[in-house]
């Protein structure tokens, strides 16, 4: 009776889906059933692994090209190798053309991973429960939670509760086949938990609106890709976007009031969670039509670029577009768009690439319909930081494009 008990209770934990995964506070709870569990001993969870990989292999379809070795995924997976038949073109300024997701004003914590070694854990991240590591896919350092449910990872802070009322997060995540969505797990100040899940779905849960949106896009080549995913929470209101879509919108949430996240959910060898380019930001704007100018000076941390060149990221569409906006709004504003790095690398290249990133988003305003004779642009390098160098999120803060406003 104790085995058949058993396999009944893995069984119903194999079969949660992404819109009814319990609360991780409570599956941590389960005891045997939870490979997170301290509690469980590590013959028990060496059975139990073995058991639930078992029946995972009745209900998922295993991702080929993965390896099982040491403990990582797969470093050389690409996007063809996940999937089968022709991949869809790569995300542009054009097919953001729409985007209007505006990040927090305020960088409060930034991980690219950059200053990490392959296949290790990351430095500024602490592992709250399961098993996770850094690996390279497609030249790019991602975090790679591989075993737990819940696998829990979390950002080192320095205080206990660090999320204001009103803040963005933003990530990329890679789509592996079979595996389960990236959960961006919150916790309230009375120790509740709150959750969303990126992914075909994205669903809120134990919110008291637990509500759910589809991906518009092409859902047939989701997988096999890496994705964007943001979220911005101002007040009581709730908006999630996966790539240049608005695929969530949640007018009232309700008692929606949190403190710190984590990020988890199910991860498993041949079927991790991966995400890379983590962002969480104060602020936020919920609505950018019609936001009229009302400084001398805007500052974004919106607008990014490939890393040490002057290629703009899609993403930043959504502040682009609200810059605008606000000029159309405002028809005889002018800027100077101000370029400014951090101090990686040395001060006249980050001279010259700041001024040449500052002459990249003119040009891109200009298609965007903005007259030229409105726009000027200077280069700043790292002459001018706004925050300490020596911390990821100090870095974040420093590389900003900045419109101040000009009489000439």
């Amino acid at each position: 009776m104790k085995k058949l008990a058993l396999v009944f209770t893995i069984c119903s934990a194999v079969l949660l889906t992404r819109g009814q995964v319990s609360d991780p506070k409570q599956t941590a709870q389960q005891g045997a059933t939870d490979k997170v569990n301290n509690n469980v001993s590590g013959s028990i969870g060496g059975g139990l692994d073995k058991a639930e990989n078992g029946i995972k292999g009745l209900f998922k379809k295993k991702k080929k090209d993965q390896t099982a070795d040491a403990g990582k995924a797969d470093p050389n997976k690409t996007d063809a190798a996940a999937t089968d038949g022709a991949q869809p073109a790569p995300s542009t300024l054009k097919t953001y053309a729409n985007y209007d997701f505006v990040p927090g004003t305020q960088v409060i914590f930034e991980d690219n991973f950059a200053d990490d070694q392959d296949g290790e854990f990351p430095t500024h991240w602490k592992l709250g429960s399961g098993q996770a590591i850094l690996n390279k896919i497609k030249g790019d350092e991602a975090f790679c939670l591989t075993e737990g449910n819940y696998v829990r990872v979390s950002p080192r802070m320095k205080t206990e509760n660090y999320l204001p009322e009103n803040f963005t997060v933003e990530f990329d995540f890679y789509a592996t086949p079979g595996a389960y969505t990236p959960g961006v797990l919150f916790t309230t100040a009375a120790d509740e938990s709150r959750y969303v899940f990126f992914g075909k779905e994205v669903s809120l849960g134990y919110f008291p609106n637990n509500l759910s949106g589809s991906y518009p896009g092409d859902a047939d080549n989701f997988d096999g890709r890496w994705h964007h995913a943001a979220m911005i929470k101002k007040g009581n209101q709730i908006k999630c976007y996966i790539d240049q879509y608005r695929v969530l919108v949640v007018p009232d949430c309700g008692d929606c009031k949190v403190t710190k996240l984590d990020m988890g959910g199910i991860g498993g060898l041949e079927t991790p969670i991966d995400f890379k380019n983590f962002r969480i930001a104060e602020g936020g704007s919920m609505n950018v039509i019609g936001q009229k100018l009302t400084d001398n000076k805007i500052v974004t941390h919106g607008i990014n670029f490939d890393v040490d060149k002057t290629t703009i990221k899609p993403e930043s569409m959504g502040t682009l577009n609200m810059i605008v906006n606000v000029m159309k709004a405002n028809p005889d504003v002018k800027f100077e768009v101000g370029g400014h790095t951090d101090n990686t690398g040395s001060a006249d290249h980050n001279l010259q690439l700041s001024q040449q990133r500052a002459d990249a988003v003119k040009a891109q305003l200009i298609t965007m319909g903005i007259d030229a004779s409105r726009l000027s642009t200077k280069g700043f390098g790292d002459s001018k930081p706004v925050a300490d160098n020596s911390t990821p999120e100090g870095k974040a803060n420093n590389r900003r494009v900045e419109f101040v406003r000009t009489n000439s």
